[in-house]
């Protein structure tokens, strides 16, 4: 979403125990301390998007700002697949091994070189122990409103909610009800990008609510399942599917309208990527959604497998985009970031 209003503090030191809350039905002695790690990032820099094109900048309505291609020695780090941009620089993000990521983007002038005060620790479950250890560890999605952060936890099929911006990334986890009618989701198709509709935006019919986006759960039409929960209306709705793209996060305009990000993978082409833009005015229960593709990318640019996106508004009032990449802990991936501006026209 659009500079989530969250706040956190980032714990220094190489791995800080902190005593969770204890919960209703549990002792204090159950309860094991949470490991904060700071951990070291290197950044190498990606002097363009295109590759072997340096001068090309512009790609339709999107302008590249630079990206960075990150490492760590650190086992934690790796597999990002959710993203929320705080402000212009500080994220919080979550891997698919239920793990909390925050930090800062170092910038030169608009162009990103790296990352500082990385922190990373294991998510919270509602009971003490952590989401792995609950076997919810299919992290997938992030968002945040408010002081409150929202995970959706695939395979299992999960939303859990967490006072973040009050316990930081000692928080417990919270079960949100599950959306009606999203039951017998696929089992590595399901809830993959979850977006906070600010409550209080006049200039969203769905202020209030909950927008979940499946993976690639698809109704007998070949449309994406999706639903709003909470909110004025809630229900489900589809999003259509095109080429072949699964849906791997999404992200609130500054306008309202819905900005997904998705991903598709064959072995003839490799992978793919592309940003699509849905008007808010036509999400509604019952609805099928559809809007142009901003950018689409392949091979022949610096991608790999783009599964986080975050927006926010940066110093000069322009609309930035920023998209991570998910290296599944492999070393034949890559950890990207890259950033882009939203141009007027």
């Amino acid at each position: 979403m659009v500079a989530a209003a969250i706040a956190f503090s980032a714990p220094h030191g190489r791995a800080q125990p902190v005593a969770a809350t204890p919960q209703r039905g549990t002792t204090a002695t159950a309860i094991a301390p949470v490991q904060h790690e700071a951990i070291e990032v290197e950044a190498r820099p990606l002097a363009t998007f295109e590759i072997g094109k340096p001068n090309q900048v512009r790609f339709g309505r999107l302008q590249f700002r630079g990206g960075v291609e990150l490492t760590s020695r650190s086992k934690s780090f790796g597999g990002i697949s959710g993203l929320v941009m705080l402000d212009d620089a500080r994220f919080l993000a979550v891997t698919d091994k239920a793990a909390w990521l925050t930090g800062r983007i170092v910038y030169q002038g608009q162009r990103p070189v790296g990352l500082a005060d990385a922190v990373m620790s294991p998510i919270m479950g509602p009971d003490g122990r952590t989401l792995a250890e609950r076997g919810w560890y299919d992290t997938e999605s992030v968002t945040a409103d408010r002081g409150i952060a929202y995970v959706g936890i695939e395979r299992v099929n999960r939303i859990v909610r967490f006072e973040f911006g009050k316990l930081g990334m000692t928080a417990p986890a919270k079960v949100v009800p599950w959306p009606a009618g999203l039951a017998g989701l696929p089992n590595n198709r399901g809830v993959e990008a979850l977006v906070a509709v600010p409550r209080g935006t006049p200039v969203s019919p769905l202020a209030g609510a909950l927008i979940v986006i499946t993976e690639r759960a698809l109704d007998p039409a070949g449309n994406v399942k999706a639903a709003l929960l909470g909110g004025p209306r809630p229900g489900l709705f589809t999003v259509a599917r095109h080429d072949g793209f699964d849906i791997s996060d999404a992200a609130l305009l500054p306008d309202g309208d819905l900005l997904l990000l998705e991903r598709r993978f064959t072995w003839t082409t490799g992978v793919a990527m592309r940003l699509r833009r849905i008007p808010i005015a036509t999400i509604a229960p019952g609805a099928v959604v559809d809007g142009p593709a901003l950018i689409t990318a392949d091979m022949g640019f610096q991608i790999d497998n783009m599964e986080a996106l975050g927006v926010h508004v940066g110093d000069g009032g322009e609309t930035v985009l920023t998209l991570m990449s998910d290296d599944n802990f492999s070393f034949l991936q890559r950890t990207v970031l890259l950033q882009f501006t939203l141009l007027d026209e």
